[in-house]
């Protein structure tokens, strides 16, 4: 449905014109100096691009030598990583394509980059600002990207959590990739990855993911209501006036940067929740929760139902074969698993990213892992909780209110029929 355009509409669009009007060679003028400008921005490349950090404390491999994880191996397109003697080495054969840093299931490489939270929040700002947002990388732009474009070195570094955490919020974000530019890419797995991890995601919202293919088709139009906010601000900076009190119906609208901190906090908030009651093992040793984990659970709070969507795994223990031995619990990477009461094996579900490292571990055989629906990732949001037991007991005191209210009306008016009769 179209929106109401109404009288700050049309200030926003005299505005606009205004603005033309003061500086009407301004176009023509940064056609004639492009790039030769002393002060214009040059497109490269390698400004998108990231050597990765490697972490050993949480690799599978050197965790544990005999695990079976070679991810960030499979994912490298020039063979640039190397785990020996319980290490990591990046070698400077990295093309820096960050496909590392997205396969690896306990973020073992660092890229701050393209850290999840970090390209949550880029994306975020673009769909939040303007009515479509273009993720793509730098062989398929080749420019300098406008506001609403998110440019990565390969479209494969964003992982299924960032993804999903984008379609559950954001339904106006599309991928731009025109059709073969991946054939000739020298990030030959960035296709398989990029692929599978948008499949994924889908499959989690239960929604798709746009897909622009020709740059024709590239637009950059600011929300409506951002505009809205956009002016009002300025006139609030200038004037000071609160132009929001003289129309309710923009005092509901909140900023890009609000909506990014309202997230932050909502993550804060939860990985609070989590500490107080699950942060810790009975070693008093703390639980590790990974960005990817904390976008997923954060989305999963607001969208609960999507959880049914989502398999997962986690470890399941045959009590009958475990000695209580202890050493799936020294080695996992999150330190997910513990062992309670009298060395009973137990897994906190949110914290585990279901690498199967406690399995390899275990000489006995008593692990297996098991999927299930992500039902028991979905955390309680004790503010919203709060929030809507107010709202309850506010609507029954209302209703309350209103059959006393209605028993009275309806005494008085069988005193006025009596009284007329």
């Amino acid at each position: 449905m179209a929106q109401q355009h109404d009288l700050f509409d049309d200030i926003i669009d005299i505005s606009k014109g205004l603005g033309a009007l003061k500086d009407p060679f301004s176009g023509v003028t940064d056609a004639l100096l492009g790039a030769d400008a002393p002060d214009a921005p040059v497109w490269n490349p390698a400004d998108y691009k990231e050597r990765p950090r490697a972490n050993s404390i949480p690799c599978l491999v050197c965790n544990y030598e005999k695990s079976s994880c070679t991810a960030c191996i499979d994912a490298c397109p020039v063979d640039a990583i190397d785990i020996e003697e319980f290490c990591i080495e990046v070698k400077d054969s990295c093309r820096k394509c960050g496909l590392c840093v997205s396969v690896c299931p306990t973020e073992a490489f660092v890229s701050p980059r393209i850290q999840p939270k970090k390209l949550y929040d880029a994306i975020a700002g673009a769909a939040a600002a303007y009515e479509t947002a273009y993720v793509t990388c730098t062989r398929a732009l080749r420019r300098l990207p406008r506001e609403n474009e998110v440019v990565v070195a390969c479209i494969g570094d964003i992982t299924p959590e960032v993804w999903f955490s984008v379609l559950a919020d954001y339904p106006n974000v599309s991928v731009y990739l025109p059709l073969g530019i991946c054939d000739a890419c020298k990030n030959t797995t960035g296709e398989e990855i990029l692929g599978n991890a948008i499949a994924t995601a889908e499959e989690w919202a239960g929604t798709g993911l746009g897909l622009e293919v020709d740059s024709k088709e590239l637009t950059c139009v600011k929300r409506r209501e951002f505009e809205r906010k956009e002016f009002m601000d300025n006139i609030m900076r200038t004037t000071g006036l609160a132009v929001s009190k003289l129309n309710p119906a923009t005092a509901a609208v909140t900023s890009v940067a609000q909506r990014l901190k309202d997230h932050t906090k909502k993550i804060s908030a939860l990985e609070k929740t989590l500490k107080q009651a699950c942060g810790t093992t009975t070693q008093k040793r703390r639980r590790i929760l990974t960005q990817g984990r904390q976008l997923m659970l954060s989305t999963l709070q607001s969208y609960p139902e999507l959880a049914e969507n989502i398999t997962v795994k986690t470890p399941e223990c045959d009590f009958s074969k475990c000695t209580l031995c202890g050493e799936c619990v020294k080695k996992c990477p999150t330190r997910a698993t513990d062992l309670v009461g009298a060395g009973r094996f137990v897994v906190e579900p949110t914290y585990c990213v279901g690498c199967g490292l406690c399995v390899e571990v275990c000489e006995d055989h008593a692990l297996t892992m098991v999927e299930h629906d992500a039902t028991d990732l979905v955390v309680p949001d004790p503010e919203a909780e709060k929030r809507a037991a107010e709202a309850a007991k506010n609507h029954a005191e209302i209703e309350k209110a209103k059959a006393e209210a209605k028993k009275k009306l309806n005494r008085m008016l069988d005193s006025v029929e009596k009284l007329d009769k």
